[in-house]
């Protein structure tokens, strides 16, 4: 069992970490003079730490076959596991010949490193076909938890995508036996590139419900085509009586909120959530939404209480909840026999089918879960109404004309500029841009704040640095023209953060009132977030009206350029995506234009190919 002990150096250097956001060596580098950058040739005598490679695959999911998109050949890609305080250097290869690639560390801020965020078109040029290139990733001290890795291109994320953890430096604050990681997707049978053009096309093509969950890459689908029995499997997760285990639960989904629960294991421990620990919370099901993570201690069963239920195999359930219907799909729990059962061989449940009845019954959606109730477990500075500096509410609506679309404050926003949409979509990256005509492209902020928060000339939200902002999501019942159609529809939106972590201040059912906020934080203790859920509370409501509401409050202190946005994969194509330029010119751009020139032409000297080694600047050489 590992062993628990937290030293005062301990508490007061997490609490640092979360109280200036990436660390006080980080912010010291980013308030320093523009600092000049060698490049450093990635020949032979470079090797990277790890190396990924994203190819298409006709591969079987869950008894089908389809053209995936995916890391390392398998589904998931591999589990990395980094150090704290540590750089570690990353090779994304895109073997994929006629396709874009790029790689976001889901939960990491990265604003010592600004070319290597992941963002296409936000931050950096997306990788080209047979290219490749090197990014540079370090987790601060005291921000080891669970994350994890995706592509952030088009649709590719709905498999292209594994566990990242960072490893504890020392030791953990809680006790365990062993980590198991719980990895969620949703597959359907439809190529990446068949689910954009149909969410982009006139008529509107939507993707359907998906074909089923994947638990750790297996599956039993529900397509009727699903005739391959080799990779019709339930995952297995493998444990041992009287342990506690970490479960590491990564909601790399990309459509439908999970609702899980283990048959006859209600014996739960919230540790964890967006790689914060916290103080432990008992609960009896996980909710989890797209880009979350927790982490919950599993007190496993005695040998005793084994052999009274006469099982060593239980289920783990998974739902899906606020979509039209519901998609079930399960995982086996499965205890070793070190009990030494006498016959135990009808313990055992066949993996290669569902079971012939439903272990449990899962509850409907619970609204703001865990809301108001997660404590941290370090202290952090969490910002007061009297602190805020701006408030920027985001009205979010769904919005009908010939092209169905997510409207932000009314506004879209998506990297695929062959999309012909009413919609804002560059054709540069902004920090590319940002670098090549800084008088044209910084916001004006000035503006920005008579617009609401979005300055409308860059279509970007400005903020300052030392700014404390308030953001406020607002969700209106959908607007068609004509009736029917969108009229009053409504869904649920995990909304994620790049580059900082914000402080959740919870949300609420109908209209957004800063007194109820104030109402409901009385007595709590918010913590840090990457991800949290705009809620729909219901189905439909009537068209414009307000309907659920969530409340972030985020101290400006890491420069650059950050996306904002619903990370419901679908959603996003359709446009559900803000970005964010915190700090001005001199704030962003420490590193001259001459010496990140590589960076700024799509295929330029930083993508490396076959024949050419490219020449990358290594950004923590200011430190």
């Amino acid at each position: 069992m590992s062993v628990i002990c937290v030293t005062n150096q301990d508490l007061a250097a997490a609490a640092m970490w979360w109280f200036l956001g990436t660390g006080s060596v980080v912010l010291g580098l980013l308030t320093t003079p523009a600092f000049s950058l060698q490049p450093h040739t990635h020949d032979s005598s470079f090797s990277p730490d790890i190396t990924l490679s994203v190819t298409r695959q006709n591969i079987s999911v869950g008894g089908a076959f389809k053209v995936t998109t995916l890391v390392n050949g398998s589904l998931p890609g591999p589990t990395l596991r980094i150090p704290e305080d540590k750089t570690v250097w990353i090779r994304v290869y895109n073997d994929i010949t006629d396709d874009n690639v790029t790689m976001h560390w889901h939960g990491m801020t990265q604003a010592a490193y600004p070319f290597s965020d992941g963002t296409p078109f936000a931050s950096q040029w997306p990788i080209p076909p047979l290219h490749f290139f090197d990014y540079e990733v370090k987790a601060p001290k005291g921000s080891a938890g669970t994350y994890y890795y995706h592509s952030h291109a088009g649709f590719q994320a709905n498999s292209a995508a594994g566990p990242l953890i960072v490893e504890d430096a020392g030791c953990l604050p809680f006790e365990k036996d062993g980590d198991r990681i719980i990895f969620l997707q949703e597959f359907w049978n439809r190529t990446d590139k068949a689910v954009e053009e149909g969410l982009e096309s006139v008529p509107f093509n939507w993707t359907g419900e998906p074909n089923g969950w994947l638990i750790n890459g297996k599956s039993i689908s529900n397509d009727d085509n699903a005739r391959d029995a080799s990779t019709k499997a339930l995952s297995i997760i493998q444990v041992e009586p009287q342990k506690k285990y970490r479960l590491r639960i990564i909601g790399a989904t990309s459509l439908s909120l999970a609702l899980l629960g283990f048959e006859d294991h209600g014996n739960l421990e919230i540790i964890e959530a967006d790689a914060q620990y916290t103080e432990a919370h008992a609960v009896d099901l996980i909710q989890i939404a797209s880009g979350q993570r927790y982490s919950a201690v599993l007190q496993t069963k005695s040998c005793t209480e084994l052999q009274k239920t006469g099982r060593l195999d239980y289920y783990l359930q998974v739902e899906s909840r606020d979509r039209p219907h519901i998609v079930t799909n399960y995982a086996v729990l499965r205890y070793a026999d070190t009990c030494q059962f006498k016959g135990n061989s009808s313990s055992r449940v066949s993996t290669a089918k569902n079971p012939e009845k439903t272990p449990m019954r899962l509850p409907p959606t619970i609204n703001g879960y865990l809301d108001y109730t997660l404590r941290p477990l370090h202290p952090i500075n969490v910002p007061t109404a009297a602190e805020v500096t701006r408030r920027v509410v985001m009205n979010v609506q769904f919005v009908q004309g010939k092209y169905l679309l997510w409207h932000i404050n009314n506004n879209s926003w998506t990297e695929d500029e062959s999309f012909p949409a009413p919609i804002t979509s560059p054709r540069v990256p902004y920090l590319v841009s940002l670098y090549l005509n800084q008088t044209a492209y910084l916001p004006n902020y000035d503006e920005a704040v008579r617009n609401g928060g979005l300055d409308p000339q860059t279509q970007t939200y400005p903020a300052k640095m030392g700014e404390i902002i308030e953001i406020v999501f607002q969700q209106y019942g959908g607007y068609s023209p004509s009736s029917g159609g969108v009229n009053g529809v409504l869904d649920t939106h995990p909304w994620h953060g790049h580059g900082l972590h914000h402080y959740d201040m919870g949300g609420g059912d109908g209209a957004w009132d800063p007194e109820v906020v104030e109402q409901k934080l009385r007595g709590t203790s918010p913590i840090l977030r990457d991800t949290t859920v705009l809620y729909r509370y219901k189905p439909t409501t009537k068209p414009g009206q307000k309907q659920g509401w969530r409340v972030w409050r985020i101290r400006v202190d890491q420069p650059g350029v950050w996306m904002l946005h619903c990370h419901t994969l679908q959603h996003m194509i359709m446009g559900m995506q803000t970005v964010w330029v915190h700090g001005d010119g001199a704030d962003i751009m420490k590193v001259p234009k001459l010496d990140v020139m590589s960076y700024l032409t799509y295929g330029g000297d930083v993508y490396g190919n076959t024949t050419h080694a490219p020449k990358v600047l290594h950004f923590d050489e200011i430190l």
